[in-house]
């Protein structure tokens, strides 16, 4: 069995953060910081397929939940705090619905459990023109990159994913074939009958469109004990846009 790759900050109740899309668990090391100086043991997790974590060419919720459960035997955690951003959101809520004993609490930033049709056709697009035996430095990637993708804070997002796969050579850190391919999984809805019935945060950003008012009912049928909070001046990356609020709002509840 394969165990996903982690960073463990502090000590306390264990804190399990989950990455989006394309994103590593170093998206979260300065709030991963906060909430360990503040009494949690985090876990910055990488899901398979990205950051340092194994590769497959299998790919949805249910291995991505149960990946996790691994996870949690191997540290001898029964239960846990679990914190998911966008897809890792979607992975907190199979993991909670499916394993609600070994999820205390459950925060969900800026992703429902709707189906999401494919919408990462320009990403895809552009990181499929990055031609390693040509590019040798972030400077020339970023710069094929934005060609097709104008905005700034995207690429830099997506370039975090170079490393050095030999001296001279740079490679992506994700799994870029079995991602592109897998991108109806990504969307994916929870399951229709699915329930969570633990204490529950969904955080959105007010100019993000993936958590609508009109998501909330079906939010609430997933997760009777829901709150929906927004967090202001943030869009789909809401914990890097506005971190002071996601993490005032997130802590309090944590500590409730």
């Amino acid at each position: 069995m394969e165990l996903l790759h982690s960073k463990i900050l502090g000590e306390g109740k264990p804190l399990l953060i989950l990455h989006g899309f394309l994103g590593m668990s170093d998206n979260w090391k300065t709030l991963g910081n906060q909430y360990a100086e503040n009494g949690f043991q985090v876990h910055l997790i990488d899901q398979r397929n990205h950051g340092k974590s194994f590769h497959t060419p299998d790919f949805d919720y249910e291995l991505l939940a149960q990946d996790v459960i691994n996870y949690m035997d191997h540290h001898q955690m029964d239960s846990a705090y679990v914190m998911g951003h966008s897809m890792g959101g979607k992975t907190a809520m199979q993991l909670a619905t499916s394993h609600p004993e070994r999820v205390s609490k459950l925060i969900v930033a800026d992703i429902a459990p709707k189906f999401y049709p494919p919408h990462h056709d320009f990403i895809f697009n552009g990181l499929s023109h990055l031609n390693f035996d040509e590019i040798s430095s972030r400077k020339e990637a970023d710069e094929t990159l934005s060609k097709y993708i104008r905005d700034f804070g995207i690429r830099a997002f997506l370039l975090k994913n170079l490393y050095w796969v030999e001296q001279g050579r740079l490679g992506f850190r994700f799994n870029f074939e079995v991602l592109k391919n897998k991108m109806e999984e990504i969307g994916d809805s929870i399951n229709p009958t699915a329930i969570y019935e633990g204490p529950t945060l969904f955080l959105r950003g007010d100019r993000s469109e993936y958590i609508l008012p009109n998501d909330y009912s079906e939010i609430k049928k997933h997760f009777p004990n829901a709150q929906i909070e927004t967090i202001d001046n943030a869009g789909h990356w809401l914990h890097a846009e506005n971190p002071e609020q996601f993490y005032g709002k997130s802590f309090a509840f944590l500590n409730s």
